[in-house]
């Protein structure tokens, strides 16, 4: 992060929902990651459903601790797609999963997840998977069992190293663009609709 979009943050009011969305989110909503954890106050849960209400983005609730909300933000159509991938399918397969129902897949992790964050169970890896990371990567770090990364960025990198360093530089400049943006009085639902709409033009085009 630059030094000016830094002391942009620092600027800004760090317990708004928008600026946690633009902090935590930048790469799913400028259509670059298919999916981002989103933590909050629990007591903003509804501002962030009203919020992404018909946005584009879609939103699953995976726990409620204490006074924090933890939701998995995801771009549907996407992420039911790389679900598909033969690779991705057989990780799932080896962590118990019964079939690929983008729902029946949540509702099975997020049980998964609630026993991990009370200390009753390991860490769910497919986790990793939900969350849009390449499959190579989520199998190196099960592998390895965290250790033996060859880069550490967005997550820990097990293969195409410089390939996705470059991703992540990406991700790094739609957070700056999303915290400009949200600086200069731009809500965070405009935000998401500017980008949404960048796509779709995008996607007339080809």
């Amino acid at each position: 992060m630059s030094q000016e979009v830094f002391e942009l943050v620092q600027g800004m009011d760090l317990k708004s929902v928008e600026t946690q969305i633009a902090l935590q989110c930048a790469p799913l909503i400028s259509g670059l990651k298919m999916s981002n954890l989103l933590i909050v106050s629990a007591e903003d849960e509804t501002l962030v459903r009203m919020i992404l209400r018909k946005s584009g983005i879609s939103f699953y609730r995976l726990l409620k601790s204490g006074e924090k909300v933890t939701f998995l933000l995801f771009r549907r159509e996407w992420l039911e797609a790389y679900l598909q991938q033969k690779e991705v399918r057989a990780v799932f397969v080896a962590e118990g999963y019964q079939d690929y129902i983008l729902g029946n897949v949540f509702r099975t992790f997020q049980e998964r997840y609630k026993r991990y964050m009370n200390g009753g169970d390991c860490f769910p890896h497919e986790m990793g998977l939900l969350l849009g990371y390449p499959v190579e990567d989520v199998q190196g770090f099960m592998e390895n069992e965290g250790k033996n990364f060859l880069y550490s960025g967005y997550w820990k990198v097990y293969a195409d190293v410089q390939e996705k360093i470059k991703l992540f530089q990406k991700f790094e400049t739609a957070k700056e663009t999303v915290i400009q943006l949200l600086s200069y009085g731009v809500g965070i639902r405009d935000i998401i609709d500017i980008y949404n709409e960048e796509h779709e033009l995008r996607q007339k085009a080809v």
